[in-house]
């Protein structure tokens, strides 16, 4: 059954190279303005306009430095660094917008819970609920000894850190402060009834938080809470957590093996499988006509960057391959670092003759999902079929340049969607971000995410569907 709206959120990061190494430097390209807030005011109220759900708001701690063993690559060619905190620009975007929401990455591996659930409370307090916490967990080797250990914890310790975290996040959230704690008395001069707050008394493997919650409940008490797993513990971590998932995939079949993997997760852990939201990371280059479309995306491969494009595919998998010709198939080098870049390409397009270079133009505009080229029915077609046949909710549009992407879409696809009626006209799901994700009057977490077993702790349950 065909899904009635597509659900699309921007993609960007705070700093200049995001997803598209070198095109920072294209003329039409103002990401190295990322340091400057009226840069993202403008962005946050571009994306009003085109009606987008929200903006997400990737991050990394740490360098790619696996490239040559060195960080120089990825300084040099801007490759996610420099890199500023992604919480700073959120207040001032939210105050020139009133319908954006906000999808925020912080990892979980170097966070006290204590402090981090106060950040999330305040911005969510100060946004009217239009926040969410993309939860990861830090993969880079070098974010681990600069942040106080000798080496990364490993893959599977990190989640289970990230479980304790979000249990005492929920806890201070959802399980210290009473629905009816704050009385806001001038006349008696109380502003909250202290027998309704109460300490958590949480005692872990890896924390100890006694206290109560330093925020008074905000509109969403607990954020909107979105996860990217793909290894089989990420996997069962954000089905048991998530509400919105973010996933990366080549193909549709590739991703709807993910979707039906996900949800299946999800209801072994006694959730309703679609109460999971799922989105994909597309790059559009979009044009009046395909012919010109095409143009547009050869022009723009032009500034494509060998090096910076190696660098973030080698932070990213952990897969060096500057040793290689440019132009030798990954299928005759001896190496594992080959075999296992062949294999991760080879679901992309297995007929296609892959070499370093060849990698670096398929990661050189929108890393490692798809591009959607053509004119505006040809990439609603494209975007329909996605969420037809892949059984997801929407995309995180990740950009070649900015704004320029982001004004392409809005001017020229968001009209051919609602013409369709696969994109609203207007906001009309409720203030809050999780409204967004589910409906007009669901402002908390549903009573069969984990986080309702510390809501019930204090008061009733409601029913939500």
């Amino acid at each position: 059954m065909s899904k009635t709206r597509i659900r699309m959120n921007a993609f960007d990061m705070t700093c200049i190279m995001h997803q598209s190494p070198g095109l920072w430097a294209h003329p039409d390209d103002q990401s190295s303005r990322y340091k400057d807030l009226g840069y993202w005011v403008e962005l946050a109220q571009l994306l009003e306009r085109g009606k987008f759900d929200g903006l997400f708001i990737a991050d990394v701690l740490g360098v790619y430095d696996t490239y040559q063993d060195s960080h120089e690559a990825s300084v040099r060619r801007a490759m996610q660094v420099p890199v500023h905190d992604p919480l700073m620009q959120v207040s001032a975007m939210a105050a020139a917008t009133t319908k954006l929401a906000f999808g925020i990455t912080v990892s979980a591996t170097y966070e006290q819970p204590y402090a981090l659930a106060r950040r999330f409370s305040s911005l969510d307090h100060l946004t009217g609920g239009r926040i969410a916490w993309n939860i990861v967990t830090s993969y880079l080797e070098g974010a681990a000894r600069n942040l106080g250990m000798d080496r990364q914890m490993s893959h599977d310790e990190r989640y289970d850190l990230a479980a304790e975290v979000v249990e005492v996040c929920y806890k201070l959230w959802e399980g210290s402060w009473q629905e009816d704690a704050v009385v806001e008395d001038r006349e008696a001069q109380i502003y909250a009834d202290p027998a309704k707050v109460h300490p958590i008394n949480h005692k872990g493997t890896y924390f100890s938080v006694p206290g109560i919650h330093l925020s008074e409940p905000s509109p969403q008490r607990t954020p909107v809470i979105w996860q990217a797993g793909t290894s089989s513990k990420g996997r069962a971590f954000a089905a048991q957590h998530a509400e919105a998932v973010f996933t990366v995939a080549p193909t549709t079949p590739v991703l709807r093996g993910y979707v039906d993997d996900i949800r299946r997760l999800a209801a072994e852990h006694g959730r309703d499988p679609s109460s999971l939201k799922i989105f994909t990371e597309v790059t559009t280059v979009v044009a009046a006509t395909d012919e010109e479309a095409q143009r547009k995306y050869d022009e723009l491969l032009t500034w494509t960057d060998y090096e910076g494009a190696l660098a973030f595919y080698a932070g990213v998998t952990g897969v060096d391959l500057s040793t290689l010709d440019p132009d030798e198939p990954l299928e005759y080098v001896e190496t594992d670092s080959a075999r296992f870049a062949l294999e991760i390409f080879s679901r992309a397009d297995p007929t296609r003759t892959w070499t370093p270079r060849e990698v670096v133009k398929f990661v050189g505009i929108g890393a490692m999902g798809p591009v959607i080229v053509g004119s505006p029915a040809t990439v609603a077609d494209e975007l329909e079929r996605w969420i037809d046949d892949a059984d997801i909710e929407g995309f995180n549009l990740a950009y070649a340049t900015t704004p320029g992407t982001f004004v392409d879409f809005i001017d020229l696809v968001v009209p051919e969607l609602q013409r369709r009626g696969r994109y609203w006209k207007d906001y009309d799901e409720g203030t809050t971000m999780r409204e967004k994700i589910y409906q007009p009057g669901q402002t908390r977490v549903r009573d069969d995410h984990p986080a309702a077993v510390y809501r019930r702790a204090i008061h009733p349950p409601t029913t939500h569907p």
